[in-house]
């Protein structure tokens, strides 16, 4: 029994049948309380059902077969792809790959962080949640996407361009503070310092 649950599994598309099995539940349970609240149509609405149940029972386990087969022309195409592919650039998807895993788990705290304390206060706490993790995964992406070929010398013009239009939205942010307009408070600096340290020191 235990092989066939792990047989089951998707290796890639996993996140498909979890959604479908959600929404399913989630119909189903707004569709019970509709139909205990229904009243005198409660017999009709038994009828429909019946009716409704007896054409989608021989198709209901079709997008599931659908999802497998899609998930296995997924693994065989990675497998193939995985002797082609040079390892660094494997090794900017699988960090790719992390970053964006980790995206679920942090809009749940920002959530709550607005729920509990507010829209500045979440905003605030976003903020200060995300800035360190984007500079990590920034940092670690510059530098294996640093030891692709043309990349550096690409780095040597785009790094002092960005840190220039950087210090230009940081002053425009500055001066519109400064007179007084509300909205430009709320926007965040650019840390420019930071740019030409992680990235310009990388590109040289």
């Amino acid at each position: 029994m235990a092989e066939e649950v792990e047989e089951e599994r998707l290796k890639y598309l996993d996140f498909v049948r979890a959604a479908g099995v959600y929404a399913v539940d989630s119909f189903s349970t707004l569709y019970l309380y509709a139909k205990d609240i229904s009243g005198p149509l409660k017999p009709g609405v038994d009828t429909i059902e019946n009716v409704v149940k007896t054409v989608v029972t021989p198709v209901y386990y079709i997008p599931l077969e659908a999802v497998k087969f899609v998930d296995k022309t997924v693994d065989v195409s990675v497998t193939s792809l995985d002797g082609v592919v040079p390892p660094v650039i494997k090794q900017v998807s699988a960090q790719t790959y992390s970053v964006a895993q980790d995206a679920p788990r942090i809009v749940l705290d920002v959530a709550s962080s607005v729920f509990n304390t507010g829209v500045q206060e979440g905003a605030k706490a976003l903020y200060a949640n995300l800035e360190p993790k984007a500079e990590q995964y920034a940092v670690i992406t510059w530098r294996a996407l640093n030891k692709l070929p043309l990349v550096p010398q690409v780095a040597n013009v785009v790094v002092p361009t960005a840190v220039y239009f950087s210090e230009k939205y940081n002053d425009v942010v500055r001066g519109t503070t400064e007179q007084g307009y509300r909205v430009s408070s709320y926007l965040p600096l650019l840390p420019t310092e930071k740019i030409t340290k992680v990235f310009g020191d990388e590109a040289s």
